[in-house]
């Protein structure tokens, strides 16, 4: 149930765009890269995906960058983590028991029954979760010294 790299530099990505996201200027990708540390060549194919989500838009040339394509009020985790792991393994209840038959003992299936809560009560955590929300909490905890 872990996020992977992956997942995390593309929702810190979309945080540096949703803070910024009243500013006419795009965002530079070096910007990004540099404030959070994300490795660039990545950054590149992350934002790639966003794009053809349609959550990220971008202009070209000296003066381009990227921008978020909606509000970030219309933009929670869950869409983000859509696109960027889509493949992600959950625990479904497909897993081996361990049994030769194939099924199931109560303890197995009490696990599972819990893993199942978990794995909803993670999801709408992410649903209800706003870039808006995340990037005004985000602000909060800067200080100035």
């Amino acid at each position: 149930m872990q996020f992977s790299a992956k997942a995390e530099y593309a929702c810190l990505a979309m945080l540096e765009l949703a803070v910024r996201f009243g500013d006419p200027r795009p965002v530079r990708l070096v910007d990004i890269t540099e404030t959070h540390g994300i490795p660039q060549r990545f950054l590149v194919q992350i934002l790639l995906q966003l794009k053809g989500a349609g959550l990220v838009s971008s202009t070209r040339g000296a003066a381009g960058g990227y921008h978020l394509a909606r509000s970030p009020e219309q933009i929670t985790l869950a869409n983000i983590l859509d696109v960027i792991d889509r493949a992600e393994p959950s625990t479904n209840g497909n897993r081996p028991t361990g049994r030769t038959d194939g099924s199931a003992s109560q303890l197995a299936v009490a696990l599972r029954d819990v893993w199942a809560k978990i794995m909803q009560s993670r999801q709408e955590i992410l649903e209800n979760t706003t870039l808006a929300a995340l990037a005004q909490a985000g602000q909060g905890l800067q200080y100035v010294i």
